[in-house]
């Protein structure tokens, strides 16, 4: 789904935070859980958000049997609406902020790794201590302002799918 935030909206940071709660932390992510775990449905299952210069996108995939699209895509919009219906918890917000967090300083694990950083904020126009601003709006974001994010920018009706596989 194309979503109306971009690489440069101060919302990218809520969104972020939620779909790490939504479908970020493989195994312990809210479609994982009710998907692939509890469902049934699903191989494995993810979600993320690209957010570009002018537009961006919002993915979920997953691997199922064919007869188990269907249920697992009545579920993918029913775990991305309640996340714009009510809150997250206090320890899904917990948890997904430590992750955030945690990935910064392995985004500067290496010299490459520093390296293509610095190039894509000079690219971008951004600050170089982007990671470092991007980590206090993790810190400050509350599990309102995410559930109103997702209100705002995401559109699990208006879902594509896309099937791939034995025809």
């Amino acid at each position: 789904q194309t979503v109306d935030v971009t690489r440069d909206d101060p919302e990218r940071f809520a969104l972020k935070l939620g779909n790490e709660v939504l479908g970020g932390s493989l195994y312990a992510s809210r479609l994982s859980n009710d998907l692939r775990k509890n469902g049934g449905l699903v191989y494995g299952v993810n979600s993320s958000f690209a957010f570009d210069k002018h537009r961006s996108t919002y993915n979920v995939s997953y691997g199922s049997d064919p007869a188990k699209v269907a249920a697992a895509r009545a579920m993918v919009v029913r775990d991305v609406a309640q996340m714009q219906t009510a809150p997250v918890t206090a320890d899904e917000l917990q948890r997904a902020k430590g992750v955030l967090l945690r990935r910064i300083p392995l985004g500067e694990s290496s010299f490459g790794m520093i390296g293509r950083q610095l190039l894509q904020l000079a690219q971008e126009g951004k600050p170089l201590d982007e990671a470092t601003i991007a980590g206090r709006h993790y810190l400050q974001l509350t599990a309102a302002q995410v559930q109103q994010a997702f209100a705002r920018h995401v559109r699990p009706d208006a879902f594509v799918t896309a099937v791939k596989g034995p025809g």
